[in-house]
């Protein structure tokens, strides 16, 4: 089936075509005027006020319907920006180029990238609901945020005062059976060591590590998801038996993705030494892959020497140097660090090096730590400085955002669960998440706002492999239509 095929026999509401519309333009966290102006425009053809702040946050306004006046405004939110992850092989400029949709009819896709249904289902979602003039419905309030990806920098200068609802509906959320009511606090860290190098004569080597599943740092940190930069540290590890040096070691593109490939650049004295290597890790391969056939059943180790011309000089680095590099990343916490008490099956706090990278001086770790409980969060992050500092290096922390607490009384609550009995024949399934979502933030701002976060069932967010299931992506919406004209 072909996206115009899919336009034409499935969509409801325009809600597919306006998906399809904003994947056309480009919006990378740190990217957000033009999918920014391209609202800020679509607010000027709908003939609705508007706002663009400095941030290129949007805020559209759509006036109550007839008989819904007497209703406060309800807010839907979401974020413009979206993960620009793709497939090593893939050629896509994130930074020009729109995204390359394909369909089977029942799943939704990007070729070889990520697809930004996290979070362009909610753009599409308000786009559709703004259009519809047949709509029963309060005052609306369409809020969409930039650079959520990266720090949730958008949420954190949105002016409040923008805000007349005290109802906010917060389309982020993965899952169509689970509505969400809490999340996870969180903040980066950089952390870093200085390197020394030296002179070193041999043949250069290229090792790949790929396939792996990665994910999102938050919904997959607990499911098994090996991280592709630690998987290589254990391989250079494990080779420390043979002889070579090390030049570069790299991977993932985001702190709050687990990284599924990483690449590594090492010197081998002489020929004889490559060939070692090579058997070495054709035997560490077969052992990983034993290891993790449930887990990572598309895990792969690529091994190259380049023989063609003689032995060249590398600056490699120094035998200090590289054993504080392989010490940190295989002692420095990652992952799942406890599990809630209250909750079964809910994360409390984790982290995850989403970044490492090496240059010609510097090692530098990108950490993102999620934690339910602010000084459990504050901890870790104390935990990395003191380990980084006693090897010489330091920490910055970076962007942070509030967990958002659960709320018992919620009148937003009770009429969700109202409506959703009505349309899904059961009670909905509230629960709170280890990813972080921005309604901490604008609880902050707004004590008084009564937030859930919804969504339809997305698949491999935060990579290539990333999916929307076309059918829950328009139940979802449909629901949305029948919740709001329940609020009279």
């Amino acid at each position: 089936m072909t996206i115009e095929e899919m336009l034409q026999t499935m969509d409801y509401k325009r809600v597919l075509y306006y998906f399809t519309e904003l994947s056309k333009i480009p919006r990378g966290s740190g990217n957000n005027q033009g999918i920014s102006d391209f609202l800020v425009q679509f607010a000027k053809d709908q003939n609705l006020r508007y706002v663009q702040d400095e941030a290129f946050n949007v805020v559209i306004y759509k006036e109550a319907s007839k008989g819904y006046e007497a209703h406060t405004p309800v807010i839907l939110q979401g974020h413009m920006d979206m993960v620009c992850v793709k497939d090593p092989d893939c050629t896509h400029d994130f930074k020009t180029e729109g995204l390359e949709l394909f369909t089977d009819g029942e799943f939704l896709s990007a070729t070889k990238t990520t697809l930004g249904a996290d979070d362009g289902v909610a753009l599409a979602y308000g786009m559709a609901l703004l259009a519809d003039n047949t709509l029963k419905h309060p005052a609306l309030e369409i809020v969409i945020t930039t650079d959520e990806e990266t720090g949730m920098d958008g949420a954190i200068t949105l002016d409040p005062t923008y805000l007349k609802g005290r109802m906010m509906i917060n389309v982020d959320s993965e899952e169509e059976d689970v509505v969400l009511v809490s999340s996870a606090g969180g903040s980066r860290v950089l952390a870093s060591i200085d390197l020394e190098r030296k002179p070193q004569t041999g043949y250069m080597g290229t090792i790949v590590l790929s396939g792996l599943k990665g994910g999102h740092s938050g919904a997959e940190i607990n499911s098994n998801r090996t991280n592709a930069v630690l998987a290589m540290a254990r391989l250079l590890f494990e080779l420390k038996q043979e002889d070579f040096s090390l030049i570069e070691l790299s991977g993932g593109e985001k702190e709050n993705a687990i990284p599924s490939i990483s690449q590594a650049k090492i010197v081998a004295s002489s020929k004889e030494d490559a060939e070692k290597l090579k058997q070495l890790i054709e035997v560490l391969t077969k052992t990983y892959q034993k290891e993790l056939q449930a887990a990572e059943p598309q895990l792969k180790i690529e091994f190259n020497f380049s023989f063609e011309q003689e032995q060249k000089e590398y600056l490699v680095l120094h035998p200090t140097s590289f054993e504080k590099v392989l010490f940190l990343l295989l002692q420095a916490p990652n992952g799942v660090q406890t599990m809630s008490a209250e909750i079964e099956g809910l994360v409390e706090t984790s982290l995850n090096l989403g970044i490492f990278q090496i240059d010609e001086k510097n090692a530098k770790f990108h950490y993102s730590i999620r934690s339910s409980i602010g000084s459990a969060k504050g901890f870790l992050a104390m935990k990395l400085l003191y380990l980084f500092e006693l090897f010489g290096g330091s920490c910055e922390i970076g962007a942070q955002y509030p967990a958002w607490e659960y709320r018992k009384d919620s009148p937003l609550r009770e009429k969700f669960s109202q409506v959703y009995m009505q349309v899904y024949k059961k009670a909905p399934k509230f629960s709170a998440i280890h990813a972080g979502l921005e309604c901490g933030l604008i609880a902050e701002k707004i004590p008084q706002m009564d937030i859930v976060s919804i969504g339809p069932n997305l698949y491999d967010i935060h990579s290539p492999k990333e999916r929307l299931e076309i059918q829950s992506f328009l139940r979802v919406y449909q629901f949305l239509e029948r919740l709001l004209e329940a609020m009279k």
